[in-house]
């Protein structure tokens, strides 16, 4: 169980050095808005990632069966992602947010958060792998997969809060001009995260399925 409860830590902490859309997301509302936004994120996140984990320990099968279910998630996805890339490349030099300033409110980060992490169906599987290779690989009892994955989430919550905070306390290095460019670099990531993500889930299986 200790085995378990130490190896779950460390996945957390790997699963979130993947340079995705929650990261960038993360320390860009961070420096713009403060630590508290980030954190607000990064809760959003581990919601999002609890749903995953219990679908991946229990089974799906009280997630409705509708046909091109994972084509419409991952177009909405990538929707979504655009749209976010787009503001980020369109908005005007940025005015800085300073510690004791306080922007939006906690559903907003937090629906940021949660969506960016559940509309891109790698994270689902990400966790379904992990499972199965616990139950298969590893052999872990029932217990010992929970408590793997309650500390996989704590250490991803443990991680991103840490990278909200180290942002935050950077703020004094990012000027608004700084910012403006760190946007922008943000809104290209989106969007050819985006791209990437059309052509492995959209393009790819349409052009292999006219082969045939």
């Amino acid at each position: 169980m200790i085995e378990a409860l130490f190896y779950g830590l460390v996945a957390g902490f790997l699963l979130c050095l993947t340079f995705g859309t929650v990261f960038f997301s993360l320390l860009q509302n961070s420096v713009d808005n403060g630590y508290r936004a980030g954190v607000k994120i990064a809760f959003g996140v581990v919601v999002c990632d609890s749903i995953f984990v219990v679908s991946a320990l229990f089974g799906t099968s009280f997630i409705p069966k509708i046909a091109g279910f994972d084509l419409i998630l991952t177009l909405i996805g990538v929707v979504f992602l655009v749209a976010i890339g787009l503001v980020n490349l369109l908005k005007g030099t940025p005015r800085l947010a300073y510690p004791t300033t306080r922007f939006g409110n906690f559903l907003y980060y937090f629906w940021t958060g949660f969506l960016l992490n559940g509309l891109n169906p790698i994270n689902f599987i990400t966790w379904v792998t992990l499972a199965a290779y616990l139950r298969n690989s590893l052999h872990y009892s029932l217990n010992e997969q929970i408590a793997f994955m309650n500390m996989s989430l704590l250490g991803i919550f443990l991680t991103q809060a840490g990278l909200a905070l180290s942002a935050h306390k950077l703020k004094r290095l990012f000027t608004p001009k700084v910012v403006l460019y760190f946007n922008r670099l943000t809104g290209v990531v989106f969007i050819g995260i985006a791209a990437n993500l059309a052509w492995t889930r959209l393009c790819q299986p349409l052009a292999n399925l006219m082969k045939w």
